[in-house]
Parts: C-alpha cells; sequence; structure tokens
C-alpha cells in the first residue's frame, strides 16, 4: 500500500510480516536443497515429491517466488521506508 505524506512523496507500508517470515522460511527450504544439490549431488524435493513432477515443480515455482519477494527487503536493510526515500 502506498500513501502520501503532506510533501508529496509516497511512503510504502509494510505490515507483512507473517509474509515475510513465510518467504524467509520457503527461501532457506530452497537454500538447503541447493546445498544438498551441491554438496551431495541429493535432490531433497525430488526425492519426496518426484523428478519434476507437479508437486515438485509447484515447491521450485514458491522457492522462485519467495526469492524474489526477498529481493525487496534490501530497499529496507539499514534503515527504515521514510529513510530509503529521503
Amino acid at each position: 500500500m502506498v500513501s502520501f505524506d503532506s510533501y508529496g512523496k509516497g511512503n510504502i507500508n509494510m505490515n507483512n510480516k507473517g509474509l515475510d517470515c513465510l518467504a524467509l522460511t520457503i527461501a532457506i527450504i530452497g537454500a538447503i536443497n541447493w546445498g544438498l544439490i551441491g554438496f551431495f549431488s541429493f535432490d531433497l524435493v525430488a526425492f519426496i515429491f518426484g523428478n519434476m513432477s507437479w508437486l515438485s515443480r509447484i515447491v521450485y515455482a514458491l522457492v522462485g517466488i519467495a526469492g524474489l519477494y526477498i529481493i525487496t527487503f534490501y530497499m529496507y536493510a539499514g534503515g527504515t521506508v521514510r529513510e530509503a526515500h529521503q
């Protein structure tokens, strides 16, 4: 949600703590899976859901979407949203 202050600058209201935690958890699961692939050539998602089955593809897509969402965290790193816009 974007709101405008008295100076006409847009401030982004990010009160999605639950979504942030969910995206971070999904990305961590993806990172662990990639670590297993890199170190042991073992794909845990493919082992559980089947090699490129529709369930494993959904898991991979969710990890990718979570990663894209987490990129927005850089905008808020080291300060508040208000400081990022000034």
